[in-house]
């Protein structure tokens, strides 16, 4: 059963220079013989190792490592299928391949729906070269696909830059811990750590500089916690500790020492000191704790009182104190943004974006949204933060999508043969497992074209939500819509990315676009971004795009689109555009 499909001579090639491990299960020695002559004869690099019997079989495949299992069809006491099934018990990828004198179709048949991968005759030896290649090149696609599948697997628990668990794994811990708290009255402690000084390098030295001071905080971190703790990256310069099993007086004392270590932390970076401290805010689990939720609000609220007291401080968590009561009564913005959203107090705007090269054609802009309060608008970076805390960004989404879907059904936008509108989600909001059914819902209310539509999410969200980003992107796009990464760049890890999130769109971050004329290393970045987008596919963004000689470095760059100030600033959508 030959297959008709060839390798090509660069996958020849490496078969031929690679050293084949082959067990072959055979009574004769000479036919042994006679079929590594036949693959040397190949050009193949075999060694090989014969056995019989099946001790002899299973002793072999548990000590040692092969590329392929040759086995004799009919042996005394062991037939090919009886190989075939051990081989597969032991090792399911293993190819094997029977090689026989006389062998009648039938049973050749009967072999591969057993588990082997062909079947060759003696007599046509030169056919096994062809197809023990194609064995090898499958084995390795499916070791590739495997290794592919174990990454994706490990970043949907852990964060990418510093490797410790993410934020989603740490809340399920944090969840076995409460449970053991109200059972069994164990004394444990949540620590709730923020970074007092990262702002400043960032927006001093770049992203990059804050990712590396990250590494060190980890690395300093780490080399305090038991095996019994949990440390874990929040997001942004936040961290959490769960200690299990531990007093108050040993929490504290672990967390003055972490104090004194971050602070004694040299960190530079070119050639620039920056003196780097820790806001530390810790809360007991007791019988009482009835959520994560509220056990991680109390420790963010102690985090916060001690950056209030001069940062650089730790701070326990008291439900008893009147400073933790009052910090209780000023937590407003989750009821306000219930209430806007049911008086229907949101607003949209709309930016538009500007065609830096002749293929890009039709309308393009981005949908924004504004909150209203008594006194007038209510600034996007006041509310989101709190919805996002809150987990209330799912909602706030949903009135966005379906005002915008709304306003392109009645203004005939959405209907057009060209064009794309942006429209901005929360990472929440992909691991909401109600949210792209309503979003096919609207869509099918408001009859417009989905290749209209650009859904887009920040790519620090997406790499936090891996698995979920995926999975919610490929069945968006299925639909028809289009989909872009927001803030592309940031981490410079961002490139594997590409091959893992299918996306349309990249928008290069805006913190490399409004330096690119003054930072050749900016200019690199942007020029990188945009160049890797295009061979992958993809068109690209540029967003805060301030000034005219910004927008013509852009397009002599060959980026596509651009976004700012200088193009257009944002403005209250109006009907009938």
């Amino acid at each position: 059963m030959e297959s008709t499909k060839r390798p090509n001579e660069q996958e020849q090639a490496a078969v031929v220079k690679k050293v084949l491990h082959i067990l072959i299960i055979d009574d004769s020695e000479d036919d042994a013989l006679l079929i590594m002559r036949a693959l040397r004869k190949g050009g193949l690099r075999p060694e090989y190792h014969q056995v019989e019997g099946e001790e002899a079989l299973r002793n072999a495949l548990t000590e040692h490592h092969w590329d392929v299992v040759i086995s004799d069809h009919n042996m005394p006491g062991l037939t090919s299928q009886d190989t075939i099934k051990i081989v597969k018990e032991i090792d399911p990828d293993m190819p094997v391949i029977v090689v026989s004198g006389t062998i009648e179709e039938r049973v050749g048949v009967q072999a591969m729906q057993t588990g082997a991968q062909d079947y060759v005759m003696k007599d046509n030896l030169a056919r096994l070269i062809p197809v023990i290649q194609r064995e090898l090149q499958a084995t390795e696609g499916r070791q590739a696909r495997k290794e592919a599948e174990r990454n994706l697997h490990y970043l949907s628990f852990h964060d990418t830059l510093t490797s410790l668990l993410n934020r989603k794994e740490f809340e399920r811990r944090l969840r076995l811990a409460v449970d053991d708290s109200k059972l069994f009255n164990q004394p444990n402690v949540l620590m709730y750590l923020d970074l007092d000084q990262f702002k400043i390098v960032n927006d001093t030295c770049g992203h990059v500089a804050g990712d590396e001071l990250l590494k060190q905080v980890t690395r300093t971190l780490q080399h305090h916690i038991r095996e019994t703790d949990t440390l874990a990256r929040l997001g942004g310069d936040e961290f959490g500790i769960l200690l299990e099993s531990t007093s108050k007086e040993r929490a504290i004392a672990l967390a003055e020492r972490i104090r004194q270590d971050i602070k004694d932390l040299r960190f530079s970076w070119q050639d620039k000191p920056f003196a780097i401290s820790i806001s530390i805010g810790m809360v007991a689990m007791n019988q009482g704790t009835t959520s994560v939720h509220e056990l991680m609000s109390c420790a963010d609220m102690a985090c916060y009182a001690a950056k209030d007291k001069g940062r650089d401080g730790i701070q326990w968590y008291s439900e008893d104190d009147a400073e933790y009561n009052q910090r209780r009564n000023e937590m407003q913005w989750a009821s306000k943004i219930k209430q806007a959203l049911e008086e229907d107090r949101f607003m949209l705007y709309f930016q538009p974006m500007k065609g830096l090269q002749p293929s890009c054609v039709g309308e393009h802009g981005e949908f924004l949204v504004r909150l209203y309060e008594e006194g007038g608008l209510v600034p996007p970076g006041a509310f989101i933060p709190a919805a996002e805390r809150y987990n209330l960004m799912p909602l706030i989404d949903r009135w966005v999508v379906e005002n915008v879907f709304k306003y392109l059904s009645e203004s005939g936008l959405g209907k057009k043969d060209e064009g794309t509108f942006f429209i901005n989600l929360s990472g929440t909001s992909l691991s909401d497992n109600a949210f792209f059914n309503d979003i096919r819902k609207m869509l099918k209310e408001y009859d417009i074209k989905p290749n209209r539509i650009c859904l887009e999410i920040t790519e620090t969200a997406a790499i936090d939500n891996l698995t979920d980003a995926v999975e919610f992107i490929a069945e968006i796009r299925d639909e028809g819509f289009k989909f872009a990464l927001d803030d592309f760049g940031v981490g410079m890890s961002s490139f594997s990315y590409l091959k893992t999130i299918p996306v349309d769109y990249l928008k290069i971050d805006g913190s490399f676009v409004k330096n690119l004329l003054n930072d050749p290393i900016d200019k690199g970045i942007v020029e990188a971004c945009n160049r890797i987008s295009h061979a992958a596919g993809l068109q690209t963004i540029a967003e805060f795009v301030e000034n005219q000689e910004t927008e013509d470095a852009l397009k002599a760059m060959g980026v596509d689109f651009g976004q700012g100030f200088g193009i257009a600033k944002p403005g209250p959508l109006k009907r009938g555009r």
